[in-house]
């Protein structure tokens, strides 16, 4: 038996890392200023082209043309099923619990100039992929950040982050996730973790066997139907409870420049707080600048790494800015955000029960973080599969299979009051050497978007005028083949500028 003294003493330290990690000395002003440097210099792409972006990939959906394993719409769902998950909800009721109303502004912040951050690590995902010996495409910063980045502290960077990915994958993309469908399940349907850990070990285990493409498949069947089931109970609950909108709104911006006092249950909360629990939870949610959407959208089928990067930038917009939105306002208009953190695991869930009643409120609420938590398993799974192949060679992909399957029913019948830090650390070790690569690449992000939306502002382009274009820029990349080569002559070209 383990020495609850010793349980005790790791949980402490794990707080304590984790505090340092996501303290207002270190990952915060990293992810906060990396998103800003590269909003500036690629002109507020974010907003420029953010309407151009929705309707690429949510109309027009297909880039034919080039080389790839899925299209841009299932390379997006795959992307927003693994980062609209319990962060969503459990992860911004934790927020607000804590530092406040303020601290979904902060949210706001992250995700907006997260964005930025979003479509850059996309682009590079593309721009740097390569294809695996059974003609698989591969990329994420476990490929770009040693390309594009020259000498050791390229291989360094691409090595720091392929290992935390593969420990994340467990963390923030399994146990946790598997761990709140079975407690959702348990607290609305009675159903014995027992049991979903059997039913979510097959189906996980079925989903997995098909590789990308049947992920890509799946969570574009289900993902846009999961997000308008839980978008529609929240405007249901805004609406009983619109006179409380406006002051929700005026509380949220005036909380995060002056922190809470304290109000019920609540303890208070400085700005600081605000800020801390704000950006750590945004990053949770919408996993801007960790680097893991770039792996799903290196497997798109694009005609230039410019259209997948701005496919990929809505998927923060659509994480961040509408649903943590819908979350954060639900909670904070029907007041349940004052019950203390101590609640936060079941906050979202009375805030729909204060709104629509307990059945149907509490009936979306389960069934939306079982659908959220399976999607987020599934686009995991790829991130760690395709890191645990980049640390040890394509033979691993099955066993990587085989063993996330199984810590699937692990999370989901085990309690894990350590999971979350793990989590939170995690992300953090992840976001840290792709920010870093982020910045350095960040010449080569701004000239190559700027040349390409100079030719293609509307992205229409066609394929056949698209490879004109590259045949008359000095751009290594091409649509058409591996890019492993271009990775050299992006060397040779100053890639690290």
């Amino acid at each position: 038996m383990v020495d609850v003294s010793y349980q005790a003493s790791f949980a402490e330290s794990l707080e304590t890392i984790d505090s340092f990690v996501w303290g207002q000395f270190f990952l915060i002003p990293l992810l906060l200023g990396a998103g800003l440097v590269l909003t500036i210099r690629l002109a507020g792409i974010q907003f420029r082209y953010l309407f151009v972006a929705l309707r690429h990939g949510l109309v027009d959906r297909n880039d034919e043309g080039g080389a790839g394993d899925i299209s841009q719409y299932q390379a997006l769902t795959t992307a927003l099923a693994a980062t609209v998950g319990v962060g969503n909800i459990v992860g911004v009721a934790t927020a607000l619990s804590i530092g406040g109303p303020g601290a979904l502004f902060w949210m706001w912040v992250t995700g907006l100039v997260g964005m930025a951050s979003k479509y850059s690590e996309a682009f590079l995902g593309v721009r740097f992929r390569t294809s695996d010996a059974n003609g698989k495409i591969s990329g994420g910063p476990q490929r770009y950040l040693e390309y594009g980045i020259r000498g050791g502290l390229g291989k360094f960077l691409a090595w720091f982050f392929t290992i935390a990915a593969i420990i994340a994958s467990f963390g923030i993309g399994n146990l946790t996730q598997a761990n709140a469908v079975a407690a959702g399940l348990k607290d609305t349907f009675n159903v014995d973790p027992w049991v979903t850990g059997v039913v979510m070990f097959v189906l996980v285990g079925a989903v997995l066997l098909g590789g990308i493409e049947t992920i890509g498949k799946v969570t574009s069947a289900f993902v846009p139907l999961m997000i308008i089931i839980y978008l529609v109970g929240g405007f249901i609950v805004l609406a009983m409870h619109v006179d409380q909108v406006p002051s929700a709104f005026a509380q949220i911006f005036s909380d995060a420049f002056s922190g809470t006092a304290a109000t019920g249950g609540f303890a208070g909360a400085a700005i600081i707080v605000a800020l801390q629990m704000g950006v750590a939870r945004g990053i949770f949610s919408n996993e801007s600048g960790m680097g893991s959407a770039a792996i799903a959208a290196a497997a798109a089928k694009t005609t230039h790494p410019v259209r997948q990067g701005l496919v990929s930038m809505t998927q923060t917009f659509i994480d961040t800015i509408i649903v943590v939105t819908m979350t954060g306002l639900v909670i904070v208009t029907t007041g349940v955000w004052t019950n203390g953190k101590e609640s936060a695991g079941t906050m979202t869930a009375d805030a729909f029960r204060a709104g629509i009643g307990a059945d149907w409120g509490g009936t979306i609420v389960s069934v939306s973080v079982v659908f959220f938590a399976f999607s987020t398993i599934l686009g995991w799974s790829y991130y760690g599969e395709r890191n645990a192949e980049r640390a040890l060679g394509l033979w691993a992909s099955l066993p990587y299979r085989m063993i996330f399957t199984c810590v699937v029913f692990v999370g989901a019948t085990t309690e894990l009051s350590l999971a979350w830090t793990l989590a939170d650390i995690a992300n953090g070790l992840m976001a840290l050497p792709n920010l870093v690569g982020l910045l350095i690449l960040s010449g080569l992000i701004a000239k190559e978007t700027k040349a390409y939306l100079a030719f293609d502002p509307t992205l229409r382009a066609t394929p056949e005028s698209v490879d004109e274009f590259l045949i008359h820029t000095d751009n290594p990349w091409r649509a058409d083949v591996a890019t492993a080569p271009n990775a050299g002559k992006a060397r040779e070209t100053g890639g690290s500028e």
